[in-house]
């Protein structure tokens, strides 16, 4: 079961994550199964914010003490750092614990209130690190108690139900489930008088658009489901590093990445790396990194509630939340020019149709 966690931090703190194509085979892979996996919210909404209209269908509230916005997690009334990190990466196994918790003192420090985990990141260790160094911070979060029964009721929206009545969590959302999927969870819930899911997470960055930006906008609209994305830098495909080849330091060289070489080496991968080339100018344009672009355009999204960050070290961390100040930079015109650079946007039937 996957895990993100939004926690009262009083000042207007918390932590984050985010994933990759190898975690999600991983996940499969340990599950054994084809169900979805589904994620907890546990609120922690802070307090006397300064609520500033901002985003095309939320409120967004600013930070106390902090740059950070915080976004209503779908309809809900969970509010969630507009930026989040995960646990995936930071936690790993090429990171020592001393490193992690120093990520997680940054990101605390810079206003992030949600982060991510699940049982089956790096084998079990991302759990283990980031307990360990809830429990020493000493920072608030209401899944403290555990979950010790979730893989004993079968049925998600029963069993969410279950944990959510017991006082585990306020909230919980689903993770890599289809349109459908979620709706017909959404039906079960109503029929059943249960709770229904407040959000999704899903994969999202330039190259991978159409479920967050044609399926979970119209479920916002419809039934209050928001998302929470992962993977905004494609592994660091849009970072930029892999412009010039594969360095022997990055993770496409590592043991066990081999599909994210070849996917790097395939012709679509080349194609993707010309765009990016072309999106990096654009970045210096607006005097910002390529990954604090890339963030920012899937913060500027309908329906985005929060994305999650996958850093290995405090730098990293910093150069990311940075994307918050370019979010405003991202005018219509400027995003009409990104879409013509990357030549993917989606469109509905309706849309194709005139075409």
């Amino acid at each position: 079961m996957q895990v993100s966690i939004a926690c009262n931090v009083g000042g207007g703190g918390g932590v984050g994550g985010g994933s990759s194509e190898h975690q999600l085979k991983e996940r499969r892979a340990a599950m054994n199964t084809s169900a979805p996996s589904c994620q907890v919210k546990v609120k922690a909404e802070p307090e006397n914010r300064l609520t500033l209209l901002g985003h095309a269908h939320m409120k967004e509230a600013l930070g106390r003490h902090s740059n950070m916005k915080y976004r209503n997690l779908g309809k809900s009334g969970l509010r969630v750092s507009c930026l989040g990190l995960g646990t995936w990466v930071t936690f790993g196994s090429q990171i020592s614990d001393e490193m992690a918790e120093s990520v997680m003192s940054v990101a605390y420090d810079s206003g992030v209130n949600l982060f991510d985990t699940a049982e089956v990141y790096a084998s079990g260790r991302a759990e283990r690190t980031l307990g360990n160094i809830l429990k020493k911070k000493g920072w608030r979060a209401e899944t403290e108690r555990g979950l010790s029964r979730k893989h004993i009721i079968e049925e998600v929206v029963r069993a969410m139900t279950f944990v959510i009545e017991q006082g585990m969590a306020m909230y919980w959302g689903t993770s890599r489930w289809n349109a459908v999927e979620i709706m017909e969870a959404y039906s079960v819930a109503r029929q059943f008088n249960l709770v229904p899911p407040v959000c999704e997470q899903a994969e999202y960055h330039y190259f991978q658009r159409d479920k967050v930006e044609l399926q979970l906008p119209e479920l916002y609209h419809k039934i209050g489901v928001g998302a929470v994305t992962w993977s905004p830098l494609a592994c660091g495909l849009l970072t930029g590093k892999y412009n010039q080849g594969v360095p022997e330091t990055s993770r496409a060289a590592m043991k066990g990445y081999d599909w994210l070489k070849e996917r790097l080496c395939s012709d679509e991968g080349k194609k993707q790396l010309s765009k990016i080339r072309e999106l990096h100018q654009l970045a210096d344009r607006l005097n910002c990194t390529a990954a604090q672009l890339a963030i920012a355009w899937c913060l500027r999204s309908e329906g985005v509630s929060s994305v999650l960050l996958g850093v290995s070290n405090t730098e990293q961390l910093l150069e990311n939340l940075g994307s918050i100040t370019v979010l405003s930079q991202l005018t219509p015109p400027l995003v009409a020019e990104m879409d013509a650079l990357l030549g993917n946007k989606p469109r509905n039937s309706k849309e194709a149709a005139k075409r």
